[in-house]
């Protein structure tokens, strides 16, 4: 039986854990993470006491991961403050989804290569940081929508290839999977860097209201190998509460 976790507003989430879902995979800047006026980063306090096994959703937009005209010391202290903030909520262990794609979009007019090398450097900053209290980042491909940077699996087992980063997962997103038209071949092809997993069906709604392919994504991660729990991700509609039930009972028919 799949375990299932929630990414959703904290209503949404608690809406959930009354259908009995197995975690909650809450969003870190603006929920978890409260930046002050005086730019220290400081724990929402609705969330003390509480445990997370991950996160989504690490950086706003005005920390610029791919811009090699950014402060780098300004990436370095934003990833050590958030760090040991979520370093209060979090699990042993936590994974810490890398998604962010306005952060990590490379600005008009920046070579390319710098961008990319300087993202690089961010994601390595990133990692280490977060090593510093046992947590693990992720790397997420977002689609062409989101960010002009790492679109595929393909393209971020290259990327991180390209830059000699190791210990950075993968986190497989159907959603984006599907808008990149990216074959589920790819998750089998990538399955030993495949550290997380969201799902959604088609156009990120609930699951069962369209014709995605997130039971045969499933199969797949299962298939090739995959052990780990899959987060639902979706945008919901009229009926929260009988949406979010079908979801999870759906995620917990699949093998």
């Amino acid at each position: 039986m799949t375990t299932v976790g929630i990414i959703a507003p904290r209503a949404v989430a608690q809406i959930a854990q009354g259908h009995g879902v197995d975690y909650v995979e809450p969003t870190i800047v603006g929920n978890v993470v409260l930046i002050g006026e005086d730019g220290v980063l400081r724990l929402n306090p609705e969330f003390e006491g509480e445990r997370y096994p991950s996160f989504a959703i690490l950086l706003p937009g005005d920390v610029r991961v791919s811009d090699p005209t950014f402060d780098f010391e300004r990436v370095r202290d934003y990833f050590t403050q958030v760090f040991a903030v979520l370093a209060g909520v979090a699990e042993p262990g936590a994974k810490i989804v890398f998604g962010s794609g306005g952060a990590r979009r490379i600005p008009e007019g920046v070579d390319r290569d710098a961008a990319e090398r300087r993202f690089a450097e961010s994601l390595v900053e990133a990692r280490d940081a977060a090593a510093v209290h046992g947590f693990r980042v992720m790397l997420e491909p977002l689609h062409q929508g989101e960010t002009n940077l790492i679109h595929t699996l393909g393209e971020a087992a290259a990327f991180l290839d390209a830059h000699g980063i190791e210990e950075v997962p993968l986190v497989a997103d159907l959603f984006h999977i599907e808008v990149e038209g990216e074959s589920l071949s790819t998750v089998t092809e990538h399955i030993d860097r495949i550290g997380h997993a969201h799902i959604a069906d088609a156009g990120r709604l609930w699951l069962g209201s369209g014709d995605g392919s997130w039971r045969e994504f499933v199969a797949t991660l299962r298939a090739a190998g995959f052990t780990g729990p899959v987060s639902l991700e979706c945008n919901w509609g009229d009926d929260v509460q009988a949406e979010v039930a079908a979801s999870i009972a759906a995620l917990r028919e699949l093998p």
